[in-house]
């Protein structure tokens, strides 16, 4: 459901995110590596409001056509 997922997926990223800082030599350097852990750590939390956003801005683009 939507509250395990909103609680699980940015508990992820930060592991990912510490796993990496205590893994990774290169860490602040190697975050902007897209074969690296850290940088799917930082970007997903990112991802998901800017998703939920855009599919917001639709539903009610949808919603003011249709009642207009």
């Amino acid at each position: 459901s939507l509250p395990t997922l909103t609680v699980l997926i940015p508990l992820l990223s930060l592991a990912g995110l510490f796993y990496s800082a205590s893994v990774d030599e290169t860490f602040p350097q190697g975050c902007t590596s897209t074969s690296s852990l850290c940088f799917y750590s930082l970007l997903l939390p990112i991802t998901i409001p800017v998703y939920v956003f855009f599919h917001l801005w639709t539903w009610m683009g949808i919603k003011l056509f249709r009642h207009n």
